[in-house]
């Protein structure tokens, strides 16, 4: 499978889920990858498997998508080296969990930091460049979440409902620049996200719950579907979730 041959994909918060299953997913389809995230030690390691596995150039940039001036490096860097950005990923993203009244008001913050500032640095960054070329795919990670909310998820639901709308405002504005966007609506996935929730109330109302969720590469085959479609198909939008078993 090299359908994505020759071309670039960056993936903002690769060190981990979600993000790592893509870079694997897109490099079997023969793009070279351009990870990015802050741990550039579990970027090393992705790097080393990636090119032991797949026959594909890879480029690791340490990047914290809540700096500008990161996200500027990372698409100039990824054009020095491959010529284009052909693909951007927006999957960099925090859910910290807290019931309001518990008031973790610099969490909030984090989210609204890394999950919609995040994004909107993403493309910045990348999307003059894809217009100039008209061409290119910008796939944003937003989540289930973003679709409803449920108790706890009020401020992180808010994060994702932005970056859903961002995704819809940008497939009007681009649906005849050749650029195309897709938004990637997970459900439930077995990744380390849940490990950085602090609030006590929530991790009281999980502990006991029951769930089969989904694995990071069930996120990444949708991924792949998307950008691997011919050129005049745009997927717009894809929700992953678990089956409930009896």
């Amino acid at each position: 499978m090299t359908q994505l041959k020759n071309q670039s994909a960056i993936i903002t918060g690769a060190s981990s889920g979600i993000g790592r299953a893509i870079a694997h997913h897109l490099a079997e389809e023969g793009a070279n990858v351009v990870l990015a995230a802050r741990r550039s030690e579990k970027l090393k390691e992705l790097s080393d498997e990636i090119t032991e596995k797949y026959d594909v150039n890879v480029k690791i940039f340490e990047t914290d998508v809540t700096k500008k001036e990161d996200v500027e490096k990372l698409v100039n860097g990824t054009k020095e080296e491959f010529g284009t950005v052909d693909i951007f990923v927006n999957n960099a993203g925090v859910m910290l969990l807290s019931f309001l009244k518990n008031d973790h008001v610099e969490e909030w913050e984090q989210m609204v930091d890394v999950n919609i500032k995040g994004v909107l640095y993403g493309i910045h960054a990348s999307l003059p460049s894809m217009i100039e070329q008209e061409s290119g795919h910008i796939i944003n990670v937003s989540s289930v979440a973003g679709h409803e909310v449920f108790p706890s998820s009020t401020v992180y639901s808010a994060t994702k409902y932005a970056v859903r709308a961002l995704s819809m405002g940008m497939e009007k504005e681009l649906s005849r620049s050749g650029v195309r966007v897709t938004n990637i609506s997970p459900g439930a996935v077995d990744t380390e996200l849940t490990d950085h929730i602090t609030d006590g109330d929530v991790i009281e109302m999980f502990k006991d719950r029951k769930m089969d969720p989904l694995e990071a590469d069930d996120i990444a085959r949708a991924v792949a579907y998307a950008v691997t479609q011919p050129d005049y198909v745009n997927v717009n939008e894809v929700i992953v979730r678990p089956m409930h078993k009896k």
